[in-house]
């Protein structure tokens, strides 16, 4: 698993963004730090030709466009079809009725490979009553038994942030101890680790693992950047340079990762 991270750098796999529009930059320049290739696009027009040649496409509903909707779906239908792999976001879905909306369209039509989000937005797309205001969750993980039903139900693997970050691929389930507050503090690092995900898989066939691996860089690196206890806009530079210095050697040795 750990090699991944060598092997973004070696083929740069094209990832390519249907993505919040107020982290969008931010995501670009984290798919570069890592190693793979941004492609940033609200485009029905070139949707075809660009997800012909990516390796994986994300799908972010963060900024709730009324013009982007229907073309998220015909951007993760028409990925499907052709056999691209899939990150979807959920940002808070529990916040309106569109959100809500749009996010049954996508998971009744859509197979996702990994789906992201916080605690509060993974139990709600699974049916449970959340603690949750905006984007933002209150929730922490207390049921591993129900995120393993979420994931078999979705048939997908969750990718959970929190202070604890929590993977599940049905039965498997895998803990990240790494992290900062801080990291709740920068606009988009949650969107940032869909472009960490979607890197990794674009060299990996194992969603698993790319899940693990996204969640793990930027809880390490956010870590890392936060040992000087340095102000808010530090930190964010920092958070990219530790992205960028990131090693399978460091992440083997500093990676708190609890396999349940």
């Amino acid at each position: 698993m750990y090699e991944l991270i060598s092997k973004v750098g070696k083929a740069s796999p094209l990832v390519v963004h249907y993505t919040n529009e107020v982290t969008i930059n931010d995501c670009a320049n984290m798919t570069l730090a890592i190693g793979a290739s941004p492609l940033m696009s609200y485009s029905y027009e070139e949707l075809e030709d660009v997800i012909n040649i990516a390796s994986t496409v994300v799908i972010n509903i963060g900024t709730m466009n009324s013009s982007h909707l229907d073309l998220f779906v015909k951007a993760a239908k028409y990925a499907n079809k052709v056999g691209k792999k899939l990150v979807l976001d959920p940002v808070g879905v529990f916040a309106s009725k569109k959100r809500q909306e749009i996010i049954k369209i996508l998971l009744g039509e859509v197979k996702f490979d990994v789906i992201k989000g916080n605690m509060a937005e993974i139990k709600f797309i699974g049916g449970q009553a959340v603690n949750g205001q905006g984007v933002d969750s209150h929730e922490e993980c207390d049921d591993i038994d129900q995120l393993k039903a979420i994931s078999k139900t979705l048939k997908t693997t969750l990718a959970i942030t929190g202070k604890t970050d929590v993977i599940v691929d049905f039965d498997n389930v895998v803990k990240i101890h790494n992290g900062s507050p801080k990291l709740k503090s920068v606009t988009g690092t949650g969107c940032m680790i869909n472009s960490l995900i979607g890197s990794f898989l674009g060299v990996s066939d194992n969603s698993m693992d790319a899940a693990v691996m996204g969640i793990l860089c930027m809880s390490l690196s956010g870590e890392l950047a936060d040992k000087d206890d340095l102000g808010i806009g530090s930190f964010k530079v920092n958070l990219f340079d530790n992205i960028y210095k990131l090693t399978e050697e460091k992440i083997r040795d500093l990676g708190k990762v609890e396999t349940i």
